[in-house]
């Protein structure tokens, strides 16, 4: 059965549930050994799932913001690694395809390998002496033009997220000899595409964030897809797939702590520890944060798949509180889930600490805590001047 066969959300959700279901019995091991997911990556290939995203004039579902959000959660819930990881192709696929970012012609060709190979895309744009892309810093990956009019790129790129299985890198590179910064598309089979295995996190260890090594790579003329401006990010909604992602791993540790709670019955008390007030309370406290959570990502979610251009150009404060909001509740989730398992939690053998580990790489997505804020302030300053 493929998504693109079914008519309504919610088919495409159980049909998602039913083929992520594995995935959780899995995670334990790519874990432990810093493996990659290709299985699971397999699976949501069956499926179609890399798909859904390409607007329908390009032969893609074309997919709300809002589904797809619901589809990310469904995975993270499964396997947090898992979800994170292909979040980033369906994000960007689905922003250059509904903003026309590229010329038609180059779109089409990359859609049309997705739909028929289940092709995946990420972004390849921290720098190790840049850091995060958001912070302005200017590529020091280089593309030059050659003597026959192709560009030929150099430069190395950090935390490039699925690198084992990625068929397209969408690279930053500063163009020599102009002010200007390049997005261009590079195919893994091109020459001089190298991934170095550097990923060493102890958080979401099965992502495959490895360095990608470009070595006086040729590409063509038109593989230039489109200009960056250093430090200057329009809204981007296809960005919610992070708090999505870390929604899902707080739910899976909520669930595990709820049915912990009500199967442990200690010798020292009657009924289960569930019963216990001090255990309740945490339990309903998880339950708020979840339900606060939920709300405020699809709210704002809905919002931008209903909106005009014009107010999505506004959404940059909800779309970073989203994330903030989110994510840091997430992490809170998580703790009240190992309180309420105590000591075990922290077993190797106990999901609660590897989901403490993975929800606190959401801090370090993108958009930052410190920036999301300061851009709050400026609202709330504007609206009342």
């Amino acid at each position: 059965m493929q998504l693109a066969d079914l008519n309504s959300i919610e088919e495409r959700i159980k049909l998602v549930e039913e083929t992520v279901r594995p995935f959780t019995n899995r995670s334990k091991e790519l874990d432990e050994n810093g493996t990659f997911p290709f299985e699971n990556f397999n699976e949501l290939k069956e499926i179609g799932y890399p798909a859904i995203t390409i607007p329908q004039k390009y032969g893609g579902l074309g997919i709300s913001l809002y589904e797809m959000l619901r589809h990310q959660e469904t995975i993270a819930i499964a396997d947090g690694a898992t979800a994170l990881s292909i979040g980033w192709h369906m994000g960007i696929t689905k922003h250059n395809g509904d903003n026309n970012s590229w010329k038609d012609e180059k779109y089409q060709e990359f859609a049309t390998d997705v739909i028929n190979t289940g092709a995946l895309l990420n972004s390849a744009a921290t720098e190790p002496a840049t850091g995060s892309p958001t912070r302005g810093g200017k590529p020091e990956t280089v593309a030059r033009k050659s003597d026959e009019g192709e560009w030929v790129i150099t430069g190395r790129k950090t935390f490039t997220t699925m690198a084992p299985i990625l068929s397209y890198f969408l690279v930053s590179a500063s163009i020599e000899g102009k002010d200007q910064v390049g997005n261009f598309l590079v195919k893994r089979e091109r020459q001089g595409v190298t991934i170095e295995e550097t990923w060493d996190s102890i958080a979401m260890k099965a992502t495959g964030s490895h360095d990608l090594v470009l070595t006086d790579v040729y590409v063509k003329d038109d593989d230039l897809v489109g200009y960056l401006t250093p430090g200057k990010k329009s809204p981007a909604g296809w960005l919610l797939h992070i708090p999505a992602c870390y929604l899902g791993i707080a739910k899976a540790a909520q669930a595990y702590a709820v049915n912990f709670a009500t199967d442990y019955s200690p010798n020292s008390i009657k009924g289960t520890i569930s019963d216990l007030p001090n255990v309740k309370q945490k339990i309903g406290e998880m339950e708020l944060r979840v339900m606060q959570s939920s709300s405020f990502l699809y709210d704002v979610a809905k919002k931008w798949d209903e909106s005009s251009d014009e107010v999505r150009g506004s959404m940059q404060p909800e779309l970073g509180a989203a994330k903030l909001s989110v994510v840091n509740q997430a992490v809170e989730i998580v703790d009240l889930a190992m309180r309420i398992a105590g000591a075990r939690s922290l077993s190797k053998q106990n999901p609660l600490q590897r989901h403490y580990r993975d929800v606190r790489a959401g801090i370090h997505n993108p958009p930052m805590d410190d920036m999301t804020i300061m851009q709050l302030g400026d609202k709330a300053i504007e609206q009342n001047s």
